[in-house]
């Protein structure tokens, strides 16, 4: 049975998916949302309009992606959030863990002692780990990550491909 070949470069490098993110590793919070665009805009109902073909909604998402580039962290910002509300065990696990380490870390490397019984630091993260692997596990954080994965693209490529360009920059790139 032949395997089936996905050329995934072909289809990422159409939409110029590979250095998009680059910048966002050097800044700042600050800086990154320094240039968030108001919901007005951001939801302007006048602009939608469905692409032509596959060449207008390149040139769409590669717009929008950098314009909008803020709008669209928020929405990830916004779907992370209910996707822990939502699955109330692995916000658990999550505090669990971050709560244990910063305990543990608080003990600046002393034993605890809890009554007669001499715990080390070792100890401690070797029963947070028993503790937190299974109920990590039990809490599904890998469909979690990729129902967030897909909520995200679908709702982020779908606005930067039905959002039109404002008037004034589609005409900008036009050749007299």
């Amino acid at each position: 049975m032949a395997r089936i070949q996905i050329p995934i470069e072909a289809l990422t490098s159409r939409l110029n998916l590979a250095g998009r993110f680059d910048s966002m590793r050097s800044q700042s919070i600050t800086s990154r949302f320094a240039n968030l665009r108001p919901i007005s805009e951001f939801f302007d109902l006048k602009r939608l309009s469905k692409p032509a073909n596959f060449s207008e909604v390149q040139t769409r998402v590669n717009y929008n992606l950098g314009y909008f580039s803020s709008n669209y962290a928020v929405v990830f910002v916004m779907l992370s959030i209910y996707s822990l509300l939502t699955n109330k065990l692995l916000l658990f696990v999550i505090i669990l863990v971050v709560g244990g380490m910063y305990g543990i870390g608080k003990l600046g490397g002393r034993d605890l002692e809890l009554g007669l019984t001499r715990v080390t630091s070792s100890q401690l993260y070797t029963g947070l780990m028993i503790v937190a692997v299974p109920l990590g596990i039990w809490a599904s954080p890998f469909s979690t990550v990729l129902w967030l994965i897909g909520a995200t693209g679908v709702c982020v490529l779908g606005h930067a491909s039905f959002m039109d360009r404002p008037i004034e920059n589609a005409f900008s790139e036009e050749a007299v």
